[in-house]
């Protein structure tokens, strides 16, 4: 399947995680695919295994407006044209709204919330060009709250409401926008979650399909996504969970 021959890919967060699992199937659906990340030896392991000619490494921090703008100009001088954004760099804080200091609060804020922000802002005149898309990695967290979790909450919400509002503003440019919603997904981040087994087991009791997710599984729904296969989906929030926000929230009574 070669969805995206001669498609222009941006991808963050790209040395791990569902971003590198991502950033594979596109291409190997044929897309040129600009791998970002804020670490530099990250980012060459996954590109040692990607066709060298249809790949480009570009070290930014999505937190700076002004390396996202290079980012994004450094893509359309290498590929001449910008047909795809998957926004996912992100990071996770921990703790009650009196517990974290006050400055992983402006870190998760400028990170998650703000490097989607970013990332449209120097794309979109591209994808408009191009009729192109953004895909966004949200959260279930962005659905609903968590316990201690409450910076984090606050970030990915924001990212839902945002996809939304862009998906309104730019529809009539041609430029679909979504978001994909994961839960527990077995990447570096959540490493420590997936070594405790007790959390696992909670984990297991509260996901219908009794486990959590591997990062290529997340891929292969930002690449439907981004895909024409979904040309008339745009504004939504798609839950990638295994069931767990079907839920009421009611503990299981049989």
């Amino acid at each position: 399947m070669q969805r995206f021959k001669d498609r222009v890919v941006i991808v963050t967060g790209a040395g791990s995680g569902i971003g590198e699992a991502t950033a594979r199937r596109f291409s190997q659906e044929g897309a040129s695919v600009v791998l970002a990340g804020d670490t530099l030896a990250k980012l060459q392991r996954v590109a040692r295994d990607l066709p060298e000619e249809r790949t480009l490494v570009k070290v930014a921090d999505v937190s700076s407006f002004g390396q996202v703008q290079a980012l994004v100009d450094a893509t359309v001088e290498r590929f001449g044209a910008l047909h795809v954004l998957f926004n996912n760099a992100g990071i996770a804080v921990e703790g009650t709204v009196t517990q974290p200091p006050l400055e992983d609060w402006n870190r998760i804020m400028a990170v998650n919330a703000g490097g989607v922000f970013h990332g449209c802002r120097a794309a979109m005149p591209h994808l408009v060009r191009s009729k192109g898309c953004i895909v966004n990695t949200a959260s279930v967290s962005g659905l609903g709250g968590d316990w201690a979790m409450g910076f984090y909450n606050a970030s990915k919400g924001a990212i839902v409401n945002f996809t939304k509002a862009l998906a309104l503003d730019h529809g009539k440019d041609g430029v679909r926008v979504n978001a994909v919603c994961p839960s527990l997904t077995f990447t570096p981040m959540t490493q420590d979650m997936k070594d405790d087994s007790a959390l696992m087991a909670k984990f297991a009791e509260r996901i219908p399909l009794g486990r959590g997710a591997d990062p290529s599984e997340i891929a292969a729904v930002v690449a439907f996504l981004a895909s024409d296969d979904a040309s008339f989906v745009s504004g939504i929030a798609m839950p990638v969970d295994g069931g767990l926000m079907a839920s009421n929230g009611q503990p299981d009574m049989g």
